[in-house]
């Protein structure tokens, strides 16, 4: 039942003590806003350093070096070189891989072509299986497909950094012949990568071929440079990086204390690294805004104290005229709650204002984006801190309601 007495008397205590109450409430007001910047930008953190990730978060990379050891009648130093032969074989003995796809890089100076243009580029021989490892986006045309490699399809899809260079403006690459040392390709798609801005830079400046053209066309029959792989669902990548070097090695007859000749890199290790430092961030941040909360539960607590003490023999009055203990613990109770749902609830605001400002500017970087708050959590924590406030003033309240009124009365 709402009483309206109640209300002004809290009203009229809080005017009374202004500086009091403001201390008070800033105590609370800055626990929320804290943790709401602090989540706010350990998000902004996360979102950041996960768009780095140009890759998919569980793939491996597989590729020959240099053996380190005699094996089998073989000298160290021994090159590893991989073929189609090992995809077929890696394809049939490991059941767990979803993905597999074998990878070339066109070595060596030479320039693309496209009639008096030319610029220098990365050349690359893919799979259409690629874009399934490295996620990128089709701006036109098509990506390379089973058909190109079939066929050794003399096919190429661009970065949109080669089209500025090897194209004027306005015209439409696609269909249209650049050379690749010599070799006419045909372009039928552009495309542009994922990722931070370097990664988008390299994608740019990319130009990307049939690998079994690539092999054809520039003498790399039945070489692979390296490998892209990625587990099926529910599969670590760690379990087929292990069985995908354990048949390399038994392949290439490679010492099985070698551990220089096979390089490798697993993507999902490391974004499981980078989830780990970020659990860190937010329990830290947890942390320090439950801290700053408490404290300011504590001072909500302290302050109900005092006022219990000023207002003692106003209490034992209400006392002697009857007031029942709840009624004069609902009291304490209400101004407590008031003091830290107010203040808490500009907290909230004031932090998610901030949040929304920072993105608002586009304040970007190599490892922060898109600063955002889980409402969530926050609402979560709101409530929280409502009920930590009714805890606080509990204490006070109990003693206001203890209160003798013949004491009270006689209290100097």
């Amino acid at each position: 039942m709402f009483d309206l007495d109640k209300w002004n008397e809290i009203y009229a205590t809080i005017k009374k003590h202004k500086l009091r109450t403001a201390l008070t409430a800033f105590g609370v007001f800055w626990g929320i806003f804290m943790l709401i910047v602090l989540l706010g930008a350990g998000r902004g953190f996360q979102n950041g350093v996960e768009g780095s990730f140009d890759v998919a978060k569980n793939a491996v990379f597989v590729w020959g070096r240099r053996t380190s050891e005699p094996f089998k009648g073989f000298q160290a130093g021994r090159r590893i070189q991989f073929t189609n032969d090992d995809a077929e074989a890696i394809r049939h003995t490991i059941p767990e891989i979803d993905v597999i796809a074998p990878r070339n890089q066109l070595r060596g100076d030479f320039t693309v072509n496209y009639k008096t243009k030319n610029a220098s580029f990365e050349v690359r021989g893919e799979y259409p299986d690629y874009l399934k490892v490295r996620p990128a986006e089709m701006l036109t045309g098509r990506f390379v497909n089973e058909r190109d490699i079939e066929k050794k399809r003399k096919v190429a899809v661009i970065g949109t950094r080669v089209q500025e260079l090897l194209f004027e403006e306005g015209v439409n690459p696609l269909g249209k012949y650049i050379d690749i040392k010599g070799i006419p390709f045909k372009v039928v798609g552009t495309i542009k990568g994922k990722g931070d801005a370097n990664d988008i830079k390299e994608a740019a400046e990319r130009v990307i071929i049939s690998n079994t053209a690539l092999q054809q066309a520039f003498n790399q029959v039945n070489k692979v440079g390296f490998f892209a792989f990625t587990p099926k669902n529910g599969v670590p990548a760690v379990v087929i990086e292990k069985k995908i070097k354990a048949l390399l090695s038994e392949r290439h007859s490679i010492a099985p204390k070698d551990k220089k000749a096979l390089g490798s890199a697993n993507v999902e290790k490391e974004y499981r690294r980078v989830q780990g430092l970020f659990f860190i961030i937010g329990a830290f941040s947890w942390f320090v805004s439950i801290g700053t909360i408490i404290a300011g539960a504590v001072g909500v607590s302290n302050i109900m104290l005092v006022i219990v003490r000023e207002r003692t023999k106003e209490i034992g009055v209400r006392k002697a005229l009857g007031a029942t203990p709840w009624s004069i613990i609902s009291l304490i109770l209400q101004e407590s709650i008031v003091i830290t749902a107010l203040s808490g609830y500009f907290g909230l605001l004031a932090g998610t204002a901030l949040m929304e400002f920072i993105n608002s500017m586009g304040a970007e970087g190599a490892f922060f984006k898109n600063p955002e708050v889980d409402m969530t959590i926050a609402i979560s924590a709101l409530v929280t801190l409502v009920v930590t406030g009714t805890f606080a003033g509990f204490i006070p309240a109990r003693k206001a309601a203890k209160v003798n009124p013949v004491e009270a009365l006689s209290d100097e």
